[in-house]
């Protein structure tokens, strides 16, 4: 299986859009699965068992954030190398990164089970839900290595331009945890109701099962990034490749550490109010998560098109690259926060049944939040392209004061004199300062001029992107060598 150079020479427009859509069906399915099981939770196990899945999601999403960043810096090399017709260099990514996050998931593994008492304490978990928590989390523990393996495969293939096949296999990793928590949490025939652990345990299954397909699928197809018997050197790690996903992965994990220890913060303030309010809170970000869910495909997508384009030195498609990223943001988020408006109480009412009262507070905390999601989506799409170039210090510091600096604060400062309505309308204040962050950097900071690996000479150009986006590119190398001369290269 060769390389696809489309995300170098295809029309941008059309290009980005396919290559978002399994993108963001993977996201969709991966959220789909988590609403499901929560409404197997909430509705059959009872409020404080969905506050306990909600506590352990959150802890979830932090140890996924841990590894974002590595896995974010791979795509990233393996992009600019598949871009550059490195397939060599590829690979050398792929060995190092493979042998860096089996050792990070084992010691995260074995360490977030050990403490996963402790951290639930520190997160003012209620008393009602932590026993129920700890049993979920612990669990969730156990399938975090191939969790994290999993994640890596997907970002891997996307570098290398495929955003399909992660998708069919999250297709089969979400059917699978889908019949399996029913299964699991009641019992069928000899197997024994499990209630919350139930649930964790179907997640453990369908992963697990889905990875061990894909890579099987993958050496059937011999792909070109899979390493062979004869490769396996490889595996021991290169200095500089490592460097670079230390160094470069770093930051960017830590954006999402920013973003999931500010949850965390956050889920600790909710706490405060009583399951009730957490409830209403968790289900609500339910909601959020399929609102945010384009501008974040759209984002993965144009941090993938952006490397290969750095990497085969197209500068002008990397700035249109950008902008239609930004476009489609605004009519594909916005058409979601349009339609939840429509729907809130009903799309709520899936989660905590029509008669709770958590679903009043629920719709009001979407009154307030939903809109600015529009503003962090742009946020996103931005943070996408500069990452690529290997700028990844500006996203992580807009993160910080938008979040740590200014939401928290807005939260907890206020808290006394309003209540829970300043952890609300903490989530729009965020969202605008990170916004006019972001667009500042974009437009005046040197993100240009980054790199994640030492600079190489950029190949030719191999194609030259119409100006509507949106046709035929141009077949011939060195015609679009000579269309895009001094203005394809590196910027000076």
């Amino acid at each position: 299986m060769k390389p696809d150079a489309r995300l170098t020479t295809g029309p941008i427009g059309r290009t980005l859009l396919m290559f978002s859509l399994p993108v963001l069906g993977s996201n969709i399915l991966q959220s789909l699965n988590a609403s499901i099981n929560s409404v197997w939770v909430g509705r059959y196990l009872g409020e404080a068992a969905l506050t306990a899945t909600s506590n352990a999601n959150i802890i979830l999403f932090f140890l996924l954030g841990v590894v974002f960043g590595i896995s974010m810096a791979n795509t990233i090399m393996i992009g600019q190398a598949v871009g550059g017709r490195d397939i060599e260099e590829a690979r050398r990514v792929v060995g190092t990164s493979t042998t860096f996050f089996v050792g990070l998931s084992v010691l995260a593994a074995v360490l977030g089970f050990v403490f996963t008492p402790h951290i639930l304490a520190a997160m003012h978990t209620p008393d009602d839900a932590t026993p129920l928590a700890i049993i979920y989390l612990r669990i969730i523990f156990i399938a975090l290595p191939f969790m994290y393996f999993y994640n890596f495969v997907m970002m891997t293939l996307r570098g290398a331009g495929d955003s399909r096949t992660p998708f069919y296999f999250m297709l089969l990793s979400v059917v699978l945890d889908v019949v399996l928590n029913p299964v699991l949490i009641f019992g069928v025939g000899p197997i024994p109701p499990l209630g919350i652990a139930g649930s964790a345990l179907a997640t453990l299954i369908a992963q697990l099962t889905s990875l061990a397909a894909m890579i099987g699928l993958l050496y059937r197809r011999r792909h070109f990034l899979l390493l062979h018997r004869e490769q396996l050197a490889l595996l021991r790690p290169d200095m500089a490749i490592l460097r670079a996903l230390v160094m470069k992965g770093l930051p960017m994990g830590l954006q999402m550490v920013v973003i999931s220890s500010s949850a965390i913060v956050m889920m600790s303030l909710v706490n405060t109010y009583g399951s009730r309010t957490t409830a209403a809170y968790g289900v609500a970000s339910q909601l959020w998560t399929y609102v945010q869910m384009p501008a974040l495909a759209v984002g993965a997508s144009v941090s993938s098109m952006v490397a290969q384009n750095v990497g085969a030195g197209l500068w002008v498609r990397v700035a249109r690259v950008t902008q239609v990223g930004m476009l489609f943001n605004v009519l594909m988020t916005g058409a979601l926060v349009a339609l939840v408006y429509v729907f809130n109480r009903h799309s709520l009412g899936l989660f905590l049944g029509e008669d709770s009262v958590a679903i009043e507070i629920a719709q009001h905390i979407n009154n307030v939040v939903l809109w600015s999601f529009i503003l962090f989506g742009f946020t996103i799409v931005v943070f996408g392209a500069v990452r690529a170039t290997g700028a990844v210090m500006a996203p992580l510091v807009i993160l910080f004061v938008s979040m740590w600096l200014i939401r928290l604060p807005f939260a907890w400062l206020l808290g006394p004199h309003i209540g829970a309505e300043s952890i609300w309308w903490s989530f729009p204040l965020g969202s605008v300062v990170s916004v006019l962050l972001s667009f500042g950097y974009y437009r005046y900071g040197n993100w240009r001029r980054s790199h994640i690996l030492p600079v190489a000479p950029h190949p030719e150009a191999v194609g030259n992107a119409p100006d509507t986006s949106m046709g035929v590119p141009c077949e011939d190398a060195d015609a679009g060598a000579e269309a895009d001369e001094g203005v394809a290269r590196q910027p000076s």
